[in-house]
Parts: structure tokens; C-alpha cells; sequence
């Protein structure tokens, strides 16, 4: 009997995905505690009342920066581990077809970002911003990584690490180039800078885009992902994975705090002893996001990988809850933004605001007026609730994912 005569039909290769999917515990494990992590972040951003900013060391206290910090550990493990799901899904396709998926997926990614996503941290129909933030940098660098595909790993390891070491050598301290960080180009690159950069839309009246990732950093990171990835297909040695995974988690915080204590290389903020030692350790671990620094990198990568090391085999209920989270990160990350903003909404008539507020022209956000909102203890309580109420839409999507094969469930 010939290879023909056993094949499926065409439509159904076309209908189902290329070969059953290969899911790891750990990944969605690690995956899942950042995205419940990473709503902390967002409740704080629409329900502390006042907006104090916790990098500052005039008005912060341990608890609100403890409240950021732990959040920096999301963008770049997500990122990460979108990197070794990519590696993951070329073992079912062949390198033309993986090339394919990632350039697509890529920019849907984008596509989502700009109207879906935009959409709801906005609340604003009009579309007057769109904001490139995490879901752009992973579409972007997941279309990077689709042109690279050709490559052998440690050619796109070699690349990934240059990104994550090299793009500080443009730091202010390090060269001059203010005329390449304004450039739009530059921007979107190299320098986007959170929620303060905004780029006005000649072409578009009234609107503009928010450069809050810059590409390339986020790129890097990817795929080293890509590259770590590899020790998950079934003829790796277990063992082996996690003693490596333990020790580059070591290694890659051990040049985090030597090159963060020396104030040697890697983040345009040095840090500076303080006239209080909880300040001075704010101080020490107040490392740049925006675009993420090396020492960045280094901190919240490092930990990611000692938890991966850590996890392999863990079980339980905690673990099981984690992992329903972890195993539909997209449908969780949209569906979160839709519930905080649309919660913030109606805080907003709850707590006595007028129509005539929703606008605020300090930010181009629609019913986020300054002082709307609870105390940090009040974040935690809608934080609770906002993850609570995703539990179980998370875990019939998850079931679903498990039990259909459907191509369109890879973009989702």
C-alpha cells in the first residue's frame, strides 16, 4: 500500500493541526503563575487611587514596589517561553511550514494588538491611540524568528544574545544617538519607552501610536527561548534539562548582581545607596523595563529559569490550577483586559464621576480619571476577583483545546 493511499484527505489536513501537540507541565505551570501575576499590574494601573508611581523613591514604599517588581517577571517570560513553544511547534511542521506559521501568527499577533487589545485599555472606539505593547513585541519577534528559521540554533542563540547584551551600548551614558532613539524606526527598534512614547500620526488626524516595546530587546529574548526549547523534545535527558536549566538560571543571576553592584554595564539607571536600606534595595533592583536593560533580562530570565529547573515534577491542586491558566495564555491575556477595563468603567459611575470626566486629557485613556480607584490593599482584593472569575472560561478552553484539533486553535 502506498503512502498515498493512507494519507487523509486534504481537507482535513487543512482542518487539524499538523500532529498531535506536545504540551509541558512546567512551561504552562511557569506560564500560567505569570499571567496571574501580570493582572497585579494592570489592577494597579486603573485601582490605585492616585497613581503613585512605585519606581519613585520620594513616594514608594516596599509593598508598592514589591507590587511592581514581582510583575516585571511576566513580559520577559512570557516572551521566553513564547520562544520555546515556537521551537516546540517546528517538531510537528516541517521548517517551511513552521516559517509560515510564525510569520502568520505574527501578524495576527500585531492585528490583535492594534484593534483588540488597543481596544480595550483604551475603552476609546475612535481608535485616537494604538498601543504596541507585549503582544506586538511577541508578533513582531515571532515574525523575526520565522525569517531565522533557516538558521541552526546556535546562530540564533549567538543573534538572541547579542540583541539582549548589545542594545545597552545605546544607552545615553554608553553613545549619543538621540537622533536615531527619535527616529520612528528608532522607536520601534531599539527605544520604545512605555506609555510616555507617544508618536503623533501625520497622516492620521488626531491619533498616534505608543511605542511601549521596542522590538528588537524583546526579539532577543525570543529566541534565546527558541534556542532552550530544544532540551524539551522527548530524547532529551531529563536530568540533564534541569541541571542545565539550574545552572543557567545561577549563572545569568550571578552576572545580574555583579554587573548590577559594580554599576558596570547593562541599565541606564545606576543604582546608588539610599539614606534608608529598604530604598537602597528599591534602588538596587529598580531596573529598566522600558526598553528591557540586560540587568533586566538577566534578573527576571534568571528566575525563570530556576522555576522551570524547580517544577518538572511538581503536582498538586496549586500546580494544576496553574497550569489551567498557563495551557490558554491568549484567550486568558484578552479576556483579562476586557474585564479590568470594563470593571474600571464602572467604577467609574460607581464612585460618582461625571460623563463630563470620562475624557482625561492627561492620558489617552477613556474613564480613567487620576483619583479613581481603591488603596493597595483594595488592587489586591479586584485582582482576586479578576483571576477568580477567568478561572473556569480558562479551563473549558483548555479542555477544548485538548480535546479538538482544529488549525485555528494555534492562533488562539
Amino acid at each position: 500500500m502506498t503512502t498515498a493511499a493512507i494519507s487523509p484527505p486534504a481537507q482535513t489536513a487543512v482542518l487539524k493541526e499538523p500532529g498531535p501537540k506536545q504540551r509541558i507541565a512546567s512551561i504552562d505551570i511557569l506560564r500560567g503563575l505569570v499571567m496571574l501575576i501580570m493582572a497585579i499590574d494592570h489592577c494597579r494601573d486603573f485601582f490605585h487611587a492616585g497613581k503613585p508611581e512605585p519606581t519613585d523613591l520620594a513616594i514608594t514604599t516596599g509593598f508598592l514596589f514589591f507590587t511592581r517588581w514581582i510583575t516585571h517577571f511576566c513580559a520577559p517570560t512570557f516572551v521566553f517561553l513564547s520562544g520555546m513553544s515556537a521551537y516546540l511547534a517546528g517538531t510537528r511542521r516541517t521548517q517551511s511550514q513552521l516559517r509560515a506559521f510564525l510569520i502568520k501568527r505574527g501578524l495576527w499577533l500585531i492585528g490583535v494588538e492594534v484593534l483588540v487589545i488597543t481596544l480595550a485599555i483604551t475603552l476609546n472606539p475612535l481608535y485616537n491611540v494604538f498601543i504596541l505593547q507585549v503582544i506586538w513585541a511577541i508578533g513582531g519577534s515571532m515574525i523575526l524568528l520565522g525569517l531565522l528559521t533557516w538558521a541552526p540554533l546556535p546562530v540564533i542563540g549567538t543573534i538572541g544574545v547579542i540583541l539582549i547584551f548589545g542594545h545597552n551600548i545605546f544607552d545615553p551614558q554608553v553613545m549619543t544617538i538621540d537622533a536615531v532613539n527619535k527616529t520612528f524606526a528608532g522607536k520601534m527598534l531599539l527605544s520604545g519607552h512605555g506609555f510616555g512614547d507617544f508618536w503623533p500620526l501625520n497622516a492620521a488626524h488626531n491619533r498616534g501610536l505608543i511605542f511601549a516595546y521596542a522590538l528588537l530587546p524583546w526579539a532577543g529574548i525570543m529566541m534565546v527561548g527558541y534556542v532552550f526549547g530544544s532540551m524539551y523534545v522527548k530524547t532529551y535527558d531529563a536530568v540533564k534539562r534541569r541541571k542545565t536549566l539550574l545552572y543557567s538560571g545561577l549563572g545569568v543571576l550571578a552576572l545580574f548582581f555583579v554587573l548590577r553592584y559594580f554599576n558596570i554595564y547593562g541599565d541606564p539607571n545606576p543604582w546608588s545607596v539610599q539614606h534608608t536600606s529598604t530604598l537602597s534595595i528599591i534602588s538596587f533592583f529598580n531596573v529598566t523595563k522600558y526598553p528591557p536593560s540586560l540587568l533586566y533580562t538577566c534578573m527576571t530570565i534568571g528566575g525563570a529559569l530556576l522555576v522551570l529547573a524547580f517544577t518538572e515534577q511538581v503536582k498538586g491542586k496549586f500546580a494544576s490550577i496553574l497550569y489551567t491558566y498557563g495551557s490558554v495564555p491568549f484567550f486568558y491575556y484578552v479576556c483579562h483586559w476586557y474585564i479590568v477595563r470594563i470593571s474600571s468603567a464602572i467604577l467609574f459611575f460607581i464612585q460618582g464621576f461625571k460623563t463630563s470626566q470620562i475624557v482625561n486629557p492627561q492620558v489617552p485613556l477613556l474613564f480613567f480619571p487620576n483619583d479613581i480607584g481603591f488603596n493597595l490593599f483594595g488592587v489586591y482584593v479586584v485582582w482576586f476577583c479578576v483571576i477568580l472569575l477567568l478561572y473556569l472560561p480558562c479551563r473549558w478552553y483548555s479542555k477544548y483545546k485538548q480535546t479538538h484539533a482544529y488549525w485555528w486553535l494555534s492562533y488562539l
